[in-house]
């Protein structure tokens, strides 16, 4: 966890509130970092749906492996997120880990094991010493209090400059339900369902099968459109959870996620998933530019994304931009390796909404000094058109800078 805080950081953090049926809690158990807190608790009332994606990496986390088999239930009590230590690479071990981590947590909360989920972040290869969670779970247990999300999104993070959270209210039927959500995550990012840790709360009376259909859904246009250094975690893990409290206030319960009743929660969950998705981008390790990457006039979606994040996750376009030279020679060869149909010679491009290509060739009009000036912006648009179709799709990144080399060259130290 950095002492610097990104420049590109929200400049406004969201009150969060209370939802019913969740209470929060942290610890410092001494994981890996000294003199801050490194461990959450989260409890859930009897009933809790929950829902979750995670990491396609074919080296996934002891964590990930627990958590889907257990989402099978649909039935949630209790999260524990440790940061400091992924418990990946971990073997036997690894696997060991979860299972005392949940047996204390299932006996701090009163439940079944199956109930409890796990997640940890942190350097992999290392072994978790589980037995550091006896005593700490129960007292968060009893500590716990329907409460400070900024606190719990605190203690999951490692390399992160500032804790990711956000909010939205919204009307289901006759009732006000909530939806808070927060994440972590600023290296090894890359988009392969949700590219960090995040966790989404609501009060909502949903049904498992119902919130796992909207969170599926909901990832591909935000967490899935998030890349930062173009690596995938073995340790992913998005998980949301429903309550279902508002069904006593009158909210009507959920089957399908196709209910028209749902229509403003879905799009009030799908903002909460934009904002964090974002957040993390504004925090990518070093990152001192938020680039989004509009590829437009492809064939498909699909391959419009294939371009865009070909585009994002060049080192030789992100060091441009981290340098503020608008160098779309760098763009060209993205766009060209991408794999996907393109044509040179209908190639457009711009950047932050001044063309610097047309037609294949360096735009008649273009101005050194005037695009120079628009690549010191803190936010660059990129923009590609293809004139290919009617395919479009964006993406989010950020720069590559010196920072970002240095951080994980002392990742382990």
């Amino acid at each position: 966890m950095s002492s610097a805080v990104s420049p590109l950081a929200p400049k406004n953090v969201p009150d969060m509130p209370v939802i019913a049926g969740v209470r929060l809690a942290t610890a410092e158990a001494g994981i890996r970092y000294k003199n801050r807190t490194d461990v959450l608790l989260a409890i859930m009332d009897k009933g809790t749906a929950v829902a979750g994606v995670f990491t396609k990496s074919k080296c996934p986390s002891a964590p990930v492996e627990w958590c889907r088999a257990k989402l099978k239930g649909g039935k949630a009590r209790a999260l524990v997120v440790n940061s400091g230590n992924a418990n990946a690479f971990t073997g036997k071990t690894g696997r060991a880990s979860t299972a005392l981590t949940a047996k204390i947590a299932a006996k701090a909360v009163g439940c079944s094991e199956s109930e409890i989920f796990l997640a940890s972040t942190g350097v992999i290869g290392e072994p978790l010493d589980a037995t550091k969670f006896d005593g700490v779970l129960g007292r968060l247990a009893v500590a716990a209090e329907a409460g400070d999300y900024l606190a719990a999104a605190k203690a999951i993070m490692t390399t992160d400059t500032f804790p990711k959270v956000a909010t939205a209210t919204v009307k289901l039927g006759k009732a006000k339900v909530t939806i808070n959500g927060m994440a972590k995550g600023a290296g090894m990012i890359a988009p392969d369902m949700a590219t960090m840790l995040s966790f989404i709360f609501t009060d909502a009376p949903i049904a498992p099968a119902a919130l796992q259909a909207l969170l599926k859904a909901g990832v591909e246009d935000t967490f899935n459109a998030v890349t930062i250094d173009g690596d995938t975690s073995t340790s992913d893990t998005l998980l949301a959870f429903a309550t279902g409290a508002a069904a006593a206030h009158g909210a009507p319960k959920i089957s399908r996620a196709s209910d028209p009743r749902l229509k403003a929660f879905v799009k009030a969950f799908n903002q909460i998933l934009a904002n964090l998705s974002e957040q993390v981008a504004r925090d990518g390790e070093g990152a001192r530019k938020l680039v989004e990457i509009t590829v437009e006039g492809a064939k498909t979606k699909a391959s419009a994304r294939k371009i865009a994040m070909s585009i994002a996750n060049s080192p030789l376009v992100k060091t441009a931009i981290a340098g503020e030279d608008a160098n779309w020679g760098r763009v060209v060869m993205a766009v060209g390796k991408a794999g996907e149909p393109a044509d040179r010679d209908k190639l457009s491009i711009s950047f932050n909404g001044i063309r610097v290509a047309k037609s294949g060739a360096r735009d008649p009009s273009y101005d050194e000094a005037q695009v120079s000036e628009a690549m010191k912006a803190p936010e660059i648009a990129i923009k590609v058109s293809l004139g290919l179709g009617k395919g479009r799709d964006r993406v989010l990144t950020c720069d590559l800078t010196k920072e970002y080399v240095a951080i994980n060259g002392d990742y382990r130290s």
